[in-house]
């Protein structure tokens, strides 16, 4: 794993954390291959999830099929249609305000993005997930283009699954495609 950058260290001295959250750390600084070639461990992801006669090449968005890797791996059933960003818009149970380790499904031009709450600032909202910048990474989203917010169907939810405020530092996200 990538080391987290300093204003998300938190998070790795942080416990219980929720495991869907625990899952896509485990991924964090995975990076797609440009060109031709393929990242193999991201088509692993879709050999792993029984996505792989669906998902064929790293070039094709790959946040949904992050996201049902880290669902897999922390013990969840993935939606129908899980490649489809906007199908996480079905996974889980309804939120409210969002909570660390909860789907938020974002709209954006041509599509829609899905990744897991880390925490807010006044604008944006920071999102863990995959095929942001073309890798896994937290990045923020602004708060106007949420279109779901998921938690994840607790039997036991752990203490750390809050609502942080977090300082408004770094680039806003656009596109994630």
């Amino acid at each position: 794993m990538t080391p987290l950058p300093k204003t998300y260290a938190w998070l790795s001295r942080m416990e219980p954390l929720p495991r869907m959250i625990s899952a896509a750390l485990a991924e964090f600084g995975v990076r797609e291959t440009s060109g031709a070639a393929n990242t193999p461990q991201i088509l692993r992801w879709a050999v792993e999830t029984g996505l792989a006669s669906d998902y064929r090449a790293d070039s094709i968005p790959w946040c949904g099929l992050f996201m049902a890797h880290v669902a897999r791996v922390a013990g969840r059933e993935p939606p129908p249609g899980p490649l489809w960003a906007l199908s996480w818009a079905r996974f889980g149970i309804e939120g409210g305000q969002p909570e660390l380790g909860d789907v938020l499904v974002f709209m954006r031009q041509g599509g829609g993005h899905v990744g897991l709450y880390i925490g807010e600032d006044s604008r944006c909202y920071h999102v863990l997930g995959g095929n942001q910048g073309d890798r896994v990474c937290i990045t923020r989203i602004a708060k106007e283009r949420l279109y779901a917010v998921r938690q994840p169907p607790y039997v036991n939810k752990p203490r750390s699954a809050a609502t942080y405020r977090l300082a408004a530092t770094g680039e806003v996200s656009s596109n994630e495609a």
